[in-house]
């Protein structure tokens, strides 16, 4: 039978797809952790106060991209690169979501607008990141390899989300509320495109590192396609909604260290 559960552990039993699973996690933590630390950098003052807290969102990312190598390093393998169709960060600023990185590489302060988008951009992606973590740890979090990695970065996911939550409702109130809404909705639809679209090519890959047959293959493509038409429909309205999370300022203090994974 095919499970989330069934499928992850034929992936971390393997080391061939266990290594491309942790390089693509740690190329794309990285890339989160240096967005989010030039975001930091270039913060207009009229949000000065967000930047320390930007700041640790991409010190989390960094962390969570050196806890991937060292899994792969405690089983004595090397990260691989990266195929391109599997590279989620690169394909949705490819696509045109959240800030071009040309913009990103620049000295000029960015716009209020910036941090909208940045933020709105996150909310839909930090949501993503966050089901992902809490399904892992649902089946995973005990593992003796992996179980300690992963709780303590759904941890951080759960903090970024509602990181995202507390400062757009902020800008909201502050007078943004159109301009949320409508790069909420724009980042949903192609999130979950692009999230259709590097499932559909990191299951080929899997498919010939494990020898999966073609059946297997078929109804692994089927089930994303399923879950694609599902949010494209309806699904995608849960990543645009706005609530005071339960967490309050989750981003307030410095980030928390990983040494046992260094």
């Amino acid at each position: 039978m095919l499970s989330a559960r069934s499928l992850f552990q034929e992936i971390l039993d393997n080391d061939e797809s266990y290594r491309l699973f942790c390089s693509i996690a740690a190329s794309g933590e990285a890339q989160g952790g240096w967005e989010n630390g030039r975001i930091a950098a270039l913060v207009p003052g009229t949000q000065h106060a967000l930047a320390p807290k930007i700041a640790r969102h991409g010190a989390d990312e960094d962390k969570h991209g050196r806890i991937f190598n060292a899994l792969l390093r405690r089983r004595g393998l090397d990260p691989v690169p990266v195929p391109p169709e599997t590279d989620y960060t690169m394909l949705l600023e490819r696509g045109g979501i959240g800030l071009a990185h040309a913009l990103l590489r620049g000295d000029d302060p960015l716009t209020e607008r910036d941090i909208v988008v940045y933020l709105a951009h996150s909310r839909v992606t930090e949501q993503r990141a966050a089901d992902q973590m809490r399904m892992l740890t649902t089946h995973f979090g005990e593992h003796p390899e992996v179980g300690k990695a992963i709780r303590m970065i759904s941890h951080d996911e759960d903090n970024h989300l509602a990181y995202c939550h507390e400062e757009l409702l902020r800008l909201a109130r502050a007078g943004h509320g159109r301009t949320i809404r409508a790069v909420l909705r724009e980042s949903a639809r192609a999130e979950i495109r692009v999230h259709r679209d590097v499932s559909l090519a990191v299951t080929a890959r899997m498919g010939a590192l494990l020898g999966w047959s073609g059946p297997k293959t078929l109804a692994l493509s089927l089930g994303i396609r399923t879950v694609y038409l599902r949010e494209r429909l309806f699904g995608w309205r849960r990543m645009v909604t706005l609530s005071p999370p339960a967490r309050r300022d989750p981003l307030g203090g410095p980030a928390t260290s990983a040494a046992e994974f260094a």
